[in-house]
């Protein structure tokens, strides 16, 4: 008899809090509740932070590539005042002619650009730009010799 008691008091202490209804009373799983809360709390803890890390790498990313169009935007404004004696190939009011021929002239080796006149529906198609009146006359004559004899020189202002 006093080995019955003893296997029934160990089967009880085994059986007990495994047992689903004990735990969703309560007797048991108490303890599994307030863990499951406090996981349940770290892990949107770490999604907040994980959220607001990504969102600092995409401001970070934003900034870089707004200061590197505003490095590009001045280094074109200080080209742009150096040289301003273009040699002009081409002008057109359709856009995509204007693209066509400077592409023609990248293809030949030339720095071609494409210039809006303000106050004009016309774009120039440039070959070339100089900073000097002198070298950009010269070479205006070398290129009508030689590349295009229509070609003409547009001093930008």
């Amino acid at each position: 008899m006093r080995h019955l008691s003893a296997i029934v008091l160990v089967t009880l202490l085994f059986a007990l809090p495994s047992c689903k209804f004990l735990k969703s009373k309560g007797l048991f799983g108490k303890k599994d509740n307030t863990v499951a809360l406090l996981q349940a709390k770290q892990d949107s803890i770490r999604v907040a932070d994980s959220i607001m890390r990504v969102q600092d790498r995409l401001l970070a990313l934003e900034n870089a590539r707004l200061d590197s169009i505003r490095k590009v935007d001045e280094e074109r404004l200080a080209w742009e005042s150096k040289y301003k004696y273009n040699i002009i190939v081409g002008s057109f009011i359709t856009p995509e002619y204007a693209i066509r021929l400077a592409e023609e002239y990248r293809n030949i080796g030339y720095d071609s650009r494409i210039l809006k006149v303000e106050g004009s529906r016309f774009e120039l198609v440039s070959a070339e730009v100089h900073a000097s009146f002198k070298d950009a006359v010269a070479r205006l004559k070398g290129f009508q010799d030689t590349i295009d004899i229509d070609s003409w020189m547009y001093i930008a202002r």
